[in-house]
């Protein structure tokens, strides 16, 4: 079964963000087709495709709905497969870190000396953390053949 491409009429994407969001969605399909996904899967993506195909959204909606289906996407081939894009679990793991380890860090570092102002302190140290795992998460993704050779960047 073979991925159909989001095909929008120009006059849509009006918006230079969105074009770009529109383009990074292309990428991220012509990547996929490099990769083995089951049948199951590619029909899950069409079906979204479809509903991008078929809009006649404008602007800040058409934005908002290329996000929303290009998540879906990267969320679905995480789950049922482990491909994921560049960066991927980094970027995951960054804000998990801050949250996880910077903050009770910061916590027992503030109540140590005394000062809870000083809470601040581990949220770096959380942050490069997450980092360093999310960076790891990824060179193993890339090793074994996981990872799309695209970056998701937010538009």
């Amino acid at each position: 079964m073979e991925i159909i491409k989001p095909d929008l009429k120009p006059e849509l994407l009006t918006d230079t963000k969105t074009n770009a969001l529109y383009k990074q969605l292309q990428q991220i399909l012509s990547e996929l087709e490099q990769k083995k996904v089951s049948a199951e899967t590619v029909a899950k993506i069409n079906s979204e495709i479809a509903i991008i195909n078929s809009t006649t959204l404008r602007d800040k909606d058409l934005h908002k709905m290329l996000k929303q289906k290009q998540n879906n996407i990267i969320k679905l081939l995480e789950k049922e497969h482990k491909i994921v894009p560049k960066n991927y679990y980094r970027n995951l793991w960054l804000a998990a870190g801050m949250g996880a380890f910077g903050l009770p860090i910061g916590v027992a570092f503030g109540l140590l000396m005394g000062n809870i102002a000083l809470l601040s302190i581990g949220l770096p140290i959380g942050m490069a953390i997450g980092i360093g795992i999310g960076s790891s998460m990824d060179k193993k993704a890339e090793a074994e053949g996981r990872q799309l050779n695209i970056e998701i960047k937010n538009h």
